[in-house]
């Protein structure tokens, strides 16, 4: 069984899946309330599980008026893609880092689920998880490599 943390973001992903472009407004005593827990668990999971390197804005007003405002960070259209996805993984990158990217990118529709997780193995298979500059240098090549090619619109 999933835990709370799981369960909160679950449910959160499931309104901004069904949500319009704008992204979700919810409140953080409502959802506290919800899930029989603090309004302090529902902060963690939006720090944590919500951030900007995983492709969302989190606004948050609290007091009794308070609001939670979900946003999915998303690239303008007409953007090169291939070109941002590159300027992100710069020189090196680390395989958190590297892992975050791939799913944003899953996540925005721009990348299949198959096609990350080739990248993946790739990277896992021919780099490993090692963190030396060199192999941080080498991930960041191979990545932004093959980014380019499956991107390329």
């Amino acid at each position: 069984m999933a835990n709370l943390a799981d369960r909160i973001e679950q449910y959160l992903r499931n309104l901004l899946a069904g949500a319009a472009p704008g992204g979700i407004e919810v409140q953080r005593r409502q959802l506290a309330e919800l899930f029989g827990c603090a309004p302090s668990q529902i902060n963690y999971v939006l720090e944590t599980r919500f951030t900007t390197e995983k492709g969302y804005v989190v606004e948050s007003r609290r007091g009794g008026g308070g609001y939670i405002r979900i946003l999915r960070c998303s690239w303008p259209e007409g953007v090169n893609l291939a070109e941002v996805a590159a300027r992100e993984v710069g020189d090196r990158i680390s395989a958190r880092e590297a892992e975050r990217l791939l799913t944003r990118l899953e996540e925005c529709g721009w990348l299949a689920k198959e096609e990350g997780a080739l990248i993946r193995t790739a990277l896992a298979e021919e780099i490993g998880n090692g963190s030396t500059p060199l192999v941080s240098v080498i991930r960041a090549t191979v990545l932004r490599a093959v980014l380019r090619v499956l991107l390329a619109v």
